[in-house]
């Protein structure tokens, strides 16, 4: 008996081990034969060769060994990846003209708009140029915080810096300019027309503009005052400049500012951190104590509403025509303007936040932040909406305002990223285990599970199925009625009821 089964499993081992290469055989041999085939016409291999045209837009697509090649071309566009570790996309549209490129996304990658282009390495080091819409050719590289440098076509755009020794620069830093000299010991800043002086950065500075005097001794004392004055504005008219006085003292525990000054709507504010803080003003009045848990009493007349904390942000109830407010936190808060409502219930495990701005209306309903999220933009003119609704990690599905569809399982970025390409073109592939995508225009539908193991495509003219990584194909078209059937209908409806 014993020798039997022995005999029995050899005889199974040696069935497989000729089943499994002849079956390879096949496939590799019919996947021969169609790769000869038309460059027209689809091609279903499964992991190893597919090629179909795109559901959701006019072109084709190419997959090689699964997730691991992917290429797209489409109307001007033209997409080649090898995820996760290389990515190239080029839309030659002339009104575009657009080329980029990512290696180990984010780590490296190339961006080039028009004759603008940029090199980035992990947002630390990079490297741009090309003419600006100024006609102006500039070419900028950077090794951020250490080096900065531009050379442009006109001399007064160019600059470097080398920190901590001697910089300047040019709309940089969030500063029109910005000059240092063995920073932090002396750093000048400049936005506008306010230039500040800045010794030792944070702790002395001396700031100047028009109308404008200020210094600080951090954090001891700071004072800063400008006087209202006139300009005249982009369309040649004269604008009032509103002015203020803003004082501190042992920051960030004791302020005092004024605002609006000049200007029919002056605002005061004080503050002696934690015992109490006011603000005053013609539009708008607030009182609190023993910040920043504060108990405060706001009436804003501008909005039209009154406003109770006990303690705030935790208690929070508001009335009046501008604004309602029940807040509770965690356990429930819901609040509503003209234009915004939200609601929070047990926070954050759930979260309601609608934003109306005629003719857009957006809604969206987060689980546990992004647990899960749904999310619904809808043209209140037009009655078209776009949907997007994501499950971590499970599934993302989409639906744009044409009316088509797309679905992915796993999604484990998107949520966190819906609108990054990068993600998209480099990541997606490897967990896209289930993809359907519909066009609601053409009618098309597409269908791919664990990287085309069964792949279905269908049109309104036909059907077309792959299984086993396309071993096993199919295709089904709509049956046309037969003759003699079409003949006897056609009989029936000439001859009318019986009789007459």
């Amino acid at each position: 008996m014993l020798s039997r089964r022995t005999n029995s499993r050899g005889s199974r081992t040696q069935l497989c081990g000729w089943l499994v290469p002849c079956l390879l055989f096949l496939w590799l041999a019919a996947a021969g034969r169609t790769l000869c085939a038309s460059d027209t016409n689809a091609v279903h291999h499964g992991f190893l060769y597919d090629k179909h045209r795109l559901t959701l837009e006019s072109g084709w697509e190419w997959e090689v060994f699964g997730p691991f090649y992917l290429q797209r071309e489409w109307e001007t566009s033209q997409l080649v990846a090898f995820p996760p570790l290389f990515s190239y996309q080029r839309d030659r549209d002339p009104d575009v003209d657009s080329m980029e490129y990512d290696f180990l996304y984010p780590l490296l990658t190339y961006d080039r708009y028009g004759s603008e282009w940029r090199w980035q390495f992990f947002q630390l080091f990079s490297l741009a140029g090309g003419r600006m819409g100024d006609e102006e050719q500039r070419r900028r590289f950077t090794l951020f915080p250490l080096f900065f440098y531009q050379s442009s076509n006109n001399p007064t755009n160019d600059y470097w810096g080398v920190m901590p020794f001697y910089g300047h620069l040019q709309n940089r830093l969030m500063r029109d300019e910005v000059q240092w000299v063995m920073f932090p010991a002396y750093v000048q800043t400049r936005k506008r027309d306010v230039v500040t002086d800045n010794y030792l950065l944070p702790l002395v500075h001396v700031r100047r503009g028009l109308n404008l005097r200020g210094w600080q001794v951090w954090p001891l004392f700071g004072h800063e005052q400008r006087s209202p004055y006139q300009r005249t504005n982009q369309f040649d008219e004269l604008e009032m400049v509103p002015g203020h006085e803003k004082w501190f003292a042992l920051w960030p525990f004791f302020h005092d500012q004024t605002t609006g000054l000049g200007t029919d709507n002056p605002h005061h504010s004080q503050a002696l951190i934690p015992l109490y803080s006011f603000e005053r003003g013609p539009q708008r009045e607030s009182t609190g104590i023993f910040w920043p848990l504060s108990f405060s009493y706001t009436v804003d007349r501008t909005r039209g509403y009154r406003e109770w904390s006990a303690p705030w942000p935790f208690v929070t109830f508001a009335r009046g025509e501008g604004k309602t407010m029940n807040r509770v936190w965690p356990f429930y808060s819901h609040g509503q303007t003209a234009s915004l409502e939200s609601e929070s219930v047990l926070w954050p495990l759930r979260q309601y936040r609608r934003v109306q701005s005629e003719p857009l209306d957006r809604q969206r309903l987060r689980i546990l932040y992004f647990l899960y999220s749904d999310a619904v933009e809808k043209n209140t003119d037009t009655k078209e909406y776009r949907r997007r609704t994501s499950f971590w990690p499970l599934f993302t599905h989409r639906k744009e305002q044409d009316g088509s569809e797309r679905l992915q399982v796993l999604s484990v970025l998107e949520p966190f990223l819906p609108q990054n390409k990068g993600v998209q073109r480099n990541y997606s592939p490897m967990w896209s285990l289930w993809r359907v995508e519909s066009n609601a225009v053409t009618r098309a539908r597409s269908e791919s599970f664990l990287w085309n193991f069964y792949r279905q495509e269908s049109t309104p003219e036909q059907k077309k199925t792959s299984l086993f990584f396309g071993l096993i194909k199919f295709q089904k078209k709509p049956k046309a009625p037969s003759a003699p059937a079409a003949t006897a209908v056609s009989e029936r409806q000439n001859s009318g009821p019986a009789g007459e």
